[in-house]
């Protein structure tokens, strides 16, 4: 009896019932193509016809032997699943493929061919079950299967029309395989192509930029979007620690918790694959059983990551790194193709830092170049430090004791005493000396420049920054810089270079990126720098910085025997300059030298015998009187004021007590000879400045008192 034949038995209003749902079952296939909408079209359309609690598909891989479940419908909401290790020749699938004929098992305690899954019946509650071949004219598929929690709900009679309906479906899902596959294969080769373009576009990007940060940015975000990924970033070893960071980052939807500039734990994923070599990939769990980074994966909402060697010559130069937020790990597939995206970041990252390191040396050169220029056009006081007086030996003892050490020296002294070749003697006694010795005047750089000449700036920083420049502190990177005029910052300026002594980093204006000096630094002034913290002009903080080896440069007028050993050298340097011979200096003119009071120092002694060289005819120096008097008399106030100041280094902190002990012997008489002030030490306006500070007022001594 054929299938059409057997239908006609059916009863009438069943036969109605059945062609209709069947007739439904064609139509809701026929507009799907993918398996899954598929099966749940025609799930919802045999519920009307057929009762069941799981509908299967299964599907048998002849080549692999092995069986498959793409979809699966449970009205108890949990799923039928078959173990890993279930054999294919146990189940009904692999009996009806080969068979090609029907099973209907109406009781689980009553069926003896099947005993592994009637094991899989008793364990997911099922007790009868029909199982169909799905078949074409071409090819055989799988199994369509209804199972139930009852007895004897499938007989033979239903076999006829489950089969139409399996014959049916047999097609369509025959269709959706293909489309699918056709759909994949067409995926496939976009996906290539997309991986060709981002190769070809590395080695683009790699001959075209070889401003690191920029390209590995702009190689981050073409394999973000090739490889359907969150966040991207390449991870390179700090060149002063070593200590792995993330360099740059791609990253459109991070929330602060991974960012450019942070560092790697050698414990963690990155660092492991930095120290062996070898890439790494982690899901979820896997993310989260990574201790020191667990809160910042989380934090970020990443669920899966891959992180591979950036390795040329055998030498790990840094990890590429890629997240996802869904929780897709990367395929075997992946891993390997993006080994090949490593190999070229690693080929780019080596240029570009032989690149920076070229150009950071050529820039250096330059620089060091035009600083050379300046220091052979600036005539300097003397070419050695001339004199054998007490005071010079004693400053020259203590050049010698703080020059092996790397601390930093505030030389105070008056206008022209020689801070700079006292400055100078320092480095080149420091185990330092075969670096650059960088010196600064802070005083003759306009406030608004003076940041960019100490840090730097980046090109575009500001109006007229149409190149990077490399700043003082980076070209003194482990040598000397000597910062002359230092009372001569202004205090927006003071935190930032508080911050080079302290933590020894910076960032050049206009840059995020932090940079890092071993320069030494000398500081050099003719004010009273406690002075100016009393007033709130400078920073105490920077002060007591700065403040840490004080030398006193003193001024000539306190070392009168080095004046005729100094006359006698600057007589000797300008008479070969000018291609004179000065061979005799009278007497009386060495004694008016020796008793003037040289207000403006050594450099003044050094402008007076110059004039003097010149104006001389003969052998004999001739020394103008009029270039020495009158001016001791005119300068004599100017003089005093000047060795008051320069006497005091740093004065002692005068606390409140000592204060009302001073005003109730001063009788409350802040000035005068007599008064508080000159018995602390301090100047009138200072100890007024001191005594607002603390609130102290004539009254309160008077009651105190």
């Amino acid at each position: 009896m054929c299938m059409k034949e057997e239908l006609l038995e059916v009863t009438a209003p069943s036969v109605a019932t059945h062609l209709g749902a069947l007739l439904r079952v064609l139509r809701a296939i026929s507009v799907h193509r993918d398996t899954k909408q598929l099966f749940r079209a025609l799930a919802g359309e045999m519920r009307h016809v057929v009762d069941f609690d799981f509908m299967g598909l299964f599907l048998y891989d002849e080549s692999a032997n092995k069986v498959e479940v793409p979809v699966l419908e449970s009205r108890q909401g949990s799923g039928f699943v078959l173990p890993p290790d279930f054999p294919p020749e146990a189940t009904l699938t692999w009996w009806v493929y080969h068979h090609q004929e029907p099973v209907v098992i109406s009781s689980r305690e009553e069926e003896t061919r099947f005993p592994r899954v009637m094991e899989l019946y008793r364990r997911f509650g099922v007790q009868s079950s029909c199982v169909l071949p799905l078949t074409t004219a071409h090819r055989r598929l799988g199994s369509l299967a209804f199972a139930i929690g009852q007895s004897n709900v499938y007989s033979e009679e239903q076999i006829p029309y489950l089969s139409l309906v399996a014959d049916q479906v047999a097609l369509a899902v025959d269709n959706a395989l293909h489309s699918e596959a056709s759909d994949r294969a067409q995926t496939e080769l976009r996906r290539e192509k997309e991986r060709l373009e981002l190769l070809l576009d590395l080695n683009n990007s790699i001959i075209s930029n070889l401003e690191l940060r920029s390209l590995l940015r702009a190689i981050s975000a073409s394999v973000r979007r090739v490889m359907h990924s969150d966040a991207v970033g390449v991870n390179l070893p700090d060149p002063e620690t070593g200590e792995l960071r993330i360099y740059a980052h791609d990253f459109p939807g991070a929330k602060g918790f991974l960012r450019e500039g942070m560092s790697r734990p050698p414990d963690s994923l990155p660092g492991r694959v930095f120290s062996t070599g070898k890439p790494a990939s982690s899901n979820a769990q896997q993310l989260a059983a990574l201790n020191p980074e667990a809160e910042l994966y989380r934090g970020e909402g990443l669920n899966s990551s891959c992180f591979l060697p950036l390795i040329s010559r055998d030498r790990v130069l840094g990890v590429l790194g890629l997240s996802r937020v869904d929780a897709t790990s990367f395929s075997h597939d992946d891993v390997q193709f993006l080994m090949q995206v490593a190999n070229q970041v690693a080929l780019a990252v080596e240029n570009a830092l032989a690149y920076g390191q070229i150009a950071e040396l050529k820039d250096k050169l330059a620089q060091e170049k035009l600083y050379l220029e300046d220091e052979i056009r600036t005539e300097r006081n003397f070419e050695e430090i001339v004199g054998k007086s007490p005071a010079l030996r004693e400053v020259l003892k203590q050049v010698e004791t703080v020059a092996p050490t790397d601390s930093t020296v505030l030389i105070v002294g008056e206008t022209g005493t020689g801070k700079e070749l006292i400055a100078r003697a320092i480095h080149n006694l420091s185990p330092r000396r075969p670096n650059a010795f960088v010196k600064l005047n802070c005083a003759a750089i306009p406030m608004g420049l003076l940041e960019s000449e100490l840090f730097g700036h980046e090109k575009g920083a500001f109006t007229g920054a149409i190149a990077q420049r490399v700043g003082r502190f980076e070209l003194a990177h482990r040598g000397t810089i000597f910062l002359d005029e230092i009372g001569e910052v202004p205090p927006e300026l003071q935190p930032k270079l508080l911050r080079v002594l302290q933590e020894r980093e910076f960032e050049r204006l206009g840059s995020p990126r932090t940079l890092r000096t071993d320069a030494r630094l000398i500081a050099a002034t003719n004010r009273d720098l406690a002075v100016m913290v009393d007033e709130q002009k400078f920073r105490s903080d920077l002060f007591y910085r700065l403040n840490v080896f004080p030398i006193r440069v003193p001024p000539l007028r306190e070392r009168p025997e080095d004046i005729p050993l100094l006359v006698r050298h600057f007589a000797e340097v300008y008479s070969r300059r000018l291609a004179k011979s000065v061979e005799r200096i009278p007497s009386e003119s060495m004694r008016a030298l020796v008793q003037y009071e040289w207000p403006g120092n050594v450099r003044e002694l050094q402008n007076v015998i110059e004039r003097a060289v010149i104006l001389s005819t003969g052998p004999v120096l001739n020394v103008a009187a009029s270039d020495l008097k009158g001016r001791s008399t005119a300068n004599g106030h100017a003089s005093k004021s000047a060795e008051s100041s320069a006497t005091r280094v740093a004065p002692p902190v005068i606390d409140r007590d000592q204060i009302l002990h001073a005003l109730r012997e001063a009788g409350g008489r802040v000035g005068g000879p007599d008064g508080a002030a000159a018995r602390l030490g301090l100047k009138r306006t200072t100890l007024i400045a001191r005594m607002n500070k603390l609130g102290i007022t004539a009254r309160i001594v008077i009651h105190s008192s």
